[in-house]
């Protein structure tokens, strides 16, 4: 594994954090809990310092699994947990709420699921703009002041309502989502890091299309979230994907079958606007095969020959 200064937090983070939304249950193929929490002390045990997880992801599950997980190993120490607010899911929707008392009960149930007493990163799931950022960030220094969060970022903010909201209170991250097939955030990405916030990009996989195991388009539940969220599952990005696929095999075949994801990984996590790119995984194998990827570096051919094949399939389209 290969670790980062995360901005300037003084954190050192590894260059993946793994994801939970998938852990959490909701959304995506739903695994045996045991199998779930298994990925999580697989991620911590091959040198995965960085979790992200929210309490959207399945109305709390996935903190808790989290929880449970870190807990049991006694290493809340040498992990760096992010968690969000701002974002809850309730009878299978999400619903946005930045008020101050939201802010306020949704920190402590999350330290509850969490089985902490401090949160290491507070991200602000999503903009609220029914309610001024005045109020919500007041809630967030109101926490820092507390020792319950030690570090405060956002996602899915464009760069004005991070300047907004950064007025009331320091901005020290950004997270917001990033792929080969998915690059209309990377003007916002180099901004931010050129002014010392950490870098989370989310869909690094592009929510697994980029791992290659999906080569035939099908429909998907509404509520699953290649349906709803990664909107390139569906024509005509698909197939344009599929064409980017074929190149990767080639490289792939080149370097004796290393896995598709691993270059995906390789391409985000080399670029020095990036501080580490979450990925989610619900089982052992899975996460064993994606951190086996900060083992390696791309060639810069190899990423030259990438960003053509983007160019060639993909520029536009995003």
């Amino acid at each position: 594994m290969r670790y980062k200064l995360f901005g300037n937090t003084g954190m050192e983070v590894s260059e993946m954090a793994l994801g939970t939304w998938g852990i959490g249950g909701a959304g995506w193929d739903d695994r045996p809990e045991e199998m779930r929490l298994d990925a999580i002390r697989a991620a911590v045990e091959l040198g995965v310092s960085f979790i992200d997880t929210a309490p959207a992801y399945n109305a709390g599950a996935a903190e808790k699994l989290v929880g449970q997980a870190i807990h049991a190993m006694g290493c809340r120490e040498k992990v760096i947990i992010a968690t969000k607010c701002g974002n809850d899911f309730i009878d299978g929707q999400y619903v946005r709420c930045g008020r101050p008392e939201n802010i306020l009960r949704e920190c402590g149930e999350s330290l509850t699921n969490l089985q902490t007493d401090y949160i290491d990163l507070y991200l602000i799931h999503w903009p609220d703009e029914s309610v001024p950022f005045s109020e919500t960030m007041g809630a967030i220094n109101e926490l820092k002041a507390q020792g319950k969060v030690r570090h405060v970022g956002v996602s899915n903010f464009s760069r004005e309502q991070i300047e907004q909201a950064g007025q009331y209170c320091p901005i020290e991250a950004v997270q917001v989502q990033y792929s080969m097939v998915a690059r209309d955030n990377e003007p916002l990405m180099k901004w931010a890091a050129a002014r010392g916030m950490g870098v989370m990009t989310y869909g690094s996989l592009g929510g697994g299309i980029l791992s290659g195991a999906i080569r035939q388009a099908r429909v998907y539940d509404p509520m699953d979230s290649r349906s709803r969220f990664y909107k390139h599952f569906q024509e005509p990005m698909f197939s344009r994907i599929m064409e980017l696929l074929k190149v990767m095999d080639g490289m792939s075949a080149a370097r004796g079958g290393t896995p598709l994801s691993q270059f995906a990984l390789n391409w985000a996590a080399r670029k020095d606007f990036v501080s580490t790119c979450i990925v989610g995984a619900q089982s052992r194998p899975r996460v064993a095969e994606n951190t086996a990827a900060f083992d390696w570096s791309l060639t810069d051919g190899e990423a030259a020959a990438l960003d053509a094949a983007i160019a060639q399939y993909l520029e536009g389209s995003a």
